[in-house]
């Protein structure tokens, strides 16, 4: 049975490169595992020759696999799938995580702009600092985030908001009233695949989330791609 490679413009060797990486991270092709034959690729996935020698070329610089004269591609490498990032329910809790992770700040992006609020989302308030930047933990970036802030809040503590993780700062100041999180599975695009350091169209967990405050106010929005490798979500379900 064929597995399918998604029609779309990223090249098919870059998908076909991410779905053989996700085999290896979900352990179907463990370390010291022999890939199957390049004629066994070709049956299942019904793509070109050069298609799956260009995937597997690119597994080998990633250092995941390697090519043995005589005896075929092997798994070399297993990539760490620590998922460490738990999808919590609570502002106080989500304040926490990001309180005991203390991830490095690249900021790559400062300027004022609107946020792209839907209907229903609430009000917006007259002007908010936007600002992009990359989350890391070890010197690997896991997260790209875009924020906006109401202005008023910002200039507050300016320094502390641009240097440290904006949620434990806001929580901390009483200013939120309620708050509102998604999470949507996606794939990286080529900016975000640049950022953090994935293959394009590799799994990622996309959350949008929005703080209010008493008067129905927008004061935080944020846009937020997280490596999929880094999500864990876990739920209690009421009988």
């Amino acid at each position: 049975m064929k597995s399918k490679i998604l029609d779309s413009r990223v090249p098919l060797y870059l998908q076909l490169a991410e779905l053989m990486r996700q085999r290896i991270i979900r352990g179907e092709w463990p370390q010291g595992c022999r890939l199957p034959t390049l004629e066994q690729l070709l049956k299942e996935f019904g793509v070109a020759r050069v298609t799956v020698r260009q995937a597997i070329d690119m597994l080998a610089r990633q250092g995941l696999v390697s090519r043995q004269q005589g005896r075929g591609t092997f798994v070399t490498h297993q990539p760490a799938s620590d998922r460490w990032i738990n999808v919590v329910t609570t502002l106080d809790e989500l304040a926490k995580v990001y309180h005991d992770t203390q991830p490095t700040i690249v900021n790559i992006d400062e300027s004022t702009r609107l946020p792209p609020l839907r209907p229903g989302e609430g009000v917006v308030r007259a002007r908010y600092v936007f600002m992009r930047r990359i989350h890391a933990r070890d010197g690997n970036p896991y997260c790209i985030i875009s924020i906006y802030m109401d202005d008023d809040l910002f200039r507050r503590n300016p320094e502390g908001f641009r240097n440290h993780t904006v949620i434990p700062l806001l929580a901390s100041m009483r200013v939120v009233a309620d708050a509102h999180q998604t999470l949507t599975i996606g794939t990286a695009d080529i900016e975000v695949a640049r950022c953090l350091g994935l293959s394009i169209n590799a799994p990622v967990a996309e959350v949008r989330r929005i703080f209010r405050n008493a008067a129905g106010e927008v004061i935080y929005l944020a846009e937020v791609t997280y490596r999929g490798d880094a999500i864990h979500v876990e739920m209690d379900l009421k009988p």
